[in-house]
């Protein structure tokens, strides 16, 4: 059995770290919002889960298990600022990613909820068995070092290729300016966050995924990608690819979601 926590689907994934501001004005999360501003202001649990739907199906006409993608993110709320309408304006940060293991829908409370289970420390097993394969794949006369060399060793071909997504996602933010398409926010905003995440690999693959122009299928598979060296390495290939069609097509691909009815529940 798995922890049982609110739902809230959106159209896209949340990733740890990234800020989602958000309006709420539907009853159900109305609630979910009454809920939450009634546990102490520094409670654990004052937070939600963000799993994105799937392209073109919607909750509220097909299973919600089966309309949801499985790996989602806690919302933590930063601030929230009731509106006259009974409304609200909230502020959430990313946190801890999570498997969605069954969906519960009732009438009290009216909002979907889920039976997750945490993945951070699958994230940290992860990425050590990704520090040693790092090692491990040298030429084949290598000699394991001592234990704390092998740590540089990985941490620095962590860093290498943390420095080269960079350098990749710099191209690629410049490329989309220079269409008049942008990512999330503009080249100068951009350019800012990518300096405040030079020196965190796990935060800078963050906030490519995050930013990139990707498919909701691309950013949901960098979220369950628990590993930041493996996330960084597909984020490399990734940005290779957009940078390949915005130079041969002169134009930024718009996602397929553009063109479907609105999948969001609120």
């Amino acid at each position: 059995m798995g922890e049982l926590i609110p739902l809230f689907p959106l159209g896209r994934p949340l990733f740890p770290g990234v800020v989602l501001p958000l309006q709420i004005f539907e009853p159900r999360y109305r609630r979910l919002m009454g809920d939450l501003m009634a546990l102490p202001e520094h409670d654990d649990h004052r937070f939600f889960g963000v799993v994105a739907i799937r392209q073109g199906w919607e909750v509220e006409h097909v299973a919600p298990a089966a309309a949801l993608y499985d790996i989602g993110c806690a919302a933590r709320l930063r601030r929230v600022q009731p509106q006259p309408d009974g409304g609200f304006r909230i502020v959430t940060v990313g946190g801890e990613r999570f498997r969605l293991l069954d969906v519960v829908v009732g009438d009290d409370p009216p909002y979907l909820q889920g039976e997750v289970e945490w993945l951070a420390e699958e994230e940290a097993a992860e990425e050590a068995a990704g520090d040693a394969e790092a090692v491990a794949d040298g030429p084949a006369l290598w000699v394991p070092p001592a234990d704390d060399l092998s740590a540089s060793v990985a941490r620095g071909s962590l860093d290498v290729l943390a420095q080269g997504v960079g350098r990749l996602f710099t191209r690629y933010v410049a490329e989309v300016s220079a269409l008049g398409a942008g990512a999330s926010g503009d080249g100068a905003e951009a350019a800012v966050r990518l300096a405040a995440a030079a020196d965190d690999p796990a935060a800078l693959s963050w906030l490519v995924a995050s930013s990139a122009l990707l498919t909701t299928e691309d950013r949901q598979a960098l979220l369950a990608e628990s590993a930041t060296r493996r996330r960084l390495a597909a984020e490399s290939r990734l940005l290779r690819r957009e940078l390949t069609l915005l130079q041969t097509l002169g134009a930024v691909p718009a996602p397929l979601q553009q063109f479907a009815s609105p999948m969001t529940v609120n």
